[in-house]
């Protein structure tokens, strides 16, 4: 029981100090040139991942998977349809 306690008190203690050195971290990457230039460099970043899921998007829209699915079924409809017509010329031709 004794070692339950100690140990809840120890994970208590550790919370407490973990919260406040975030804190305190927090405060420190606010200031300085370097944060300006990261999240400088993080914008551009975000602004370019955002333009090219705009672009995606944009495709998207275009459904051309969709139609490229309906042209492929047409295509081997047509051609399973003539290489039937073409079988059948060549089995009357060869057994008349």
């Amino acid at each position: 029981m004794n070692k339950l306690l100690v140990v809840t008190v120890l994970v208590a203690l550790l919370a407490i100090n973990a919260e406040s050195f975030r804190l305190r971290r927090q405060v420190e990457e606010e200031e300085g040139t370097l944060n300006k230039i990261s999240g400088t460099v993080k914008s551009y970043y975000n602004s370019a991942v955002d333009t090219v899921n705009g672009y995606v998007d944009t495709i998207k829209g275009l459904k051309l998977q969709e139609k490229a699915q309906n042209l492929y079924t047409e295509t081997t409809t047509v051609v399973s349809t003539y290489a039937g017509i073409f079988q059948d010329q060549l089995y009357h031709f060869f057994h008349q």
